[in-house]
């Protein structure tokens, strides 16, 4: 599926005419002025999977943060913007191919940050309870307890639960679900999976963070089967191997200048993966 068609950028002359007409010329930064046409990025067409690929500086992320703010897609954590966001944004512009679904996002590697760490944090809230509740269970399994009055109903339950379960039984009947389940990388892809619902527009800032090599194929997968069968379409900023073989992929080199369409075989850094493991190929057999 494909929402959005393309996306063009304000070319040099228009941002040096921009420029000029600054009133003042003592601002630290006028970002995200003169980043993306260094790289001669003049427009950008998008088919149900399009990736960008660069090193750190070569403006992946501002124009995944452009889009979004000119889309006005939702997100869930801030992000570095200067005075002259809006300025920039105002002078680009796209072309819709349908429209763009209000389920539609960006997700950066901030959000899964974030969402990692109030799991973390919840986890120890969790663990002081689990604490408690081996303190609570000791007790009542061998407490010499006799019901008196109604007043004890509550504590009888408790004394007969503890002794007819073990240990574990007893805490995990007690708490309602037990995050520490998941490992970070189990929950930054439990994150993915809940924020990429059916017929979608979804821009994803280097997915692969905080994810092993065996989950970065599964988020592939899921990608994959997400833009195939569900109506979805990605544009993504991404370093990984895994996920720059994305089939039917489109890819922009933006380490090449002007920015350039290439497989992914033919990348800088994923030539970088093949010359190593062919130097120890040997080593595996």
């Amino acid at each position: 599926m494909i929402y959005l068609s393309h996306f063009s950028f304000p070319e040099a002359e228009r941002e040096t005419d921009f420029i000029f007409r600054l009133k003042r010329t003592c601002y630290d930064t006028i970002y995200p002025f003169q980043v993306l046409s260094k790289k001669g990025l003049r427009m950008l067409d998008f088919e149900p999977v399009t990736i960008l690929y660069g090193g750190n500086g070569s403006g992946k992320t501002t124009a995944l943060n452009v889009i979004a703010e000119k889309l006005g897609l939702r997100r869930d954590t801030p992000y570095n913007r200067s005075n002259f966001f809006e300025d920039y944004t105002r002078i680009c512009d796209f072309e819709l191919q349908e429209d763009i679904p209000r389920v539609s996002r960006i997700i950066t590697s901030d959000d899964v940050f974030d969402f990692v760490l109030n799991l973390r944090i919840l986890n120890e809230g969790i663990d002081r309870k689990r604490e408690d509740l081996f303190t609570e269970y000791l007790e009542n399994k061998y407490a010499h307890f006799q019901m008196k009055s109604l007043e004890d109903y509550e504590k009888l339950k408790k004394v007969t639960e503890a002794r007819r379960r073990t240990q574990s039984r007893y805490v995990r009947g007690s708490l309602m679900d037990n995050v520490r389940e998941h490992s970070n990388g189990e929950s930054a892809f439990l994150y993915f999976s809940e924020k990429i619902q059916e017929q979608g527009l979804y821009l994803l800032d280097e997915p692969e963070n905080s994810l092993s090599p065996l989950r970065q194929q599964e988020l592939l997968r899921f990608l994959e089967d997400s833009a195939r069968f569900f109506g979805c379409q990605f544009i993504i900023s991404t370093h990984s191997p895994f996920l720059l073989s994305m089939r039917g992929a489109r890819i922009y080199d933006l380490d090449e200048e002007p920015a350039d369409v290439k497989r992914w075989t033919q990348l800088s850094g994923v030539r970088v993966y093949f010359d190593f493991f062919k130097r120890h190929e040997g080593e595996f057999e």
